[in-house]
């Protein structure tokens, strides 16, 4: 159970960061600040749709384009976005033809790395601490 309750504040905490990565480098995306709970909607259902999407996105690809399972990752990001700006209470736009490229591959390997990082600190290392001292 706490391991589950680490991996839900980790997959939260890697798609804040993307997501506000993307509103600082990417030109064309826009998170309102002014809305905070509208913020944290764009977090919650973001990593909601993420989840979802990516084992139907690579059932998808197994099946049609095998090719394109390479890049599930970012084809789900791209899919929770577009959630994400759908959604008029997240509070997320994303104005530029260009945006659309380049905020997924962002908010992508942030979240990625946050995750990896997060996944390191939060859970494998005190779970190997955890066996040592077993010993």
């Amino acid at each position: 159970m706490k391991t589950w309750l680490f991996r839900v504040v980790i997959y939260l905490a890697s798609a804040a960061a993307g997501l506000v990565l993307a509103d600082l480098f990417v030109d064309g995306f826009r998170i309102s600040w002014l809305d905070v709970w509208g913020f944290l909607v764009a977090i919650v259902v973001f990593a909601v749709v993420q989840s979802l999407a990516t084992p139907l996105v690579t059932r998808l690809a197994r099946k049609r384009a095998p090719l394109l399972l390479g890049g599930i990752g970012i084809i789900a990001t791209f899919v929770s976005l577009l959630v994400v700006v759908l959604l008029p209470s997240a509070g997320v736009r994303i104005t530029t033809v260009g945006a659309w490229f380049l905020a997924p591959l962002v908010v992508w390997i942030v979240s990625a790395v946050v995750t990896g990082v997060l996944t390191v600190l939060l859970i494998d290392r005190p779970a190997r601490a955890s066996v040592t001292a077993k010993r």
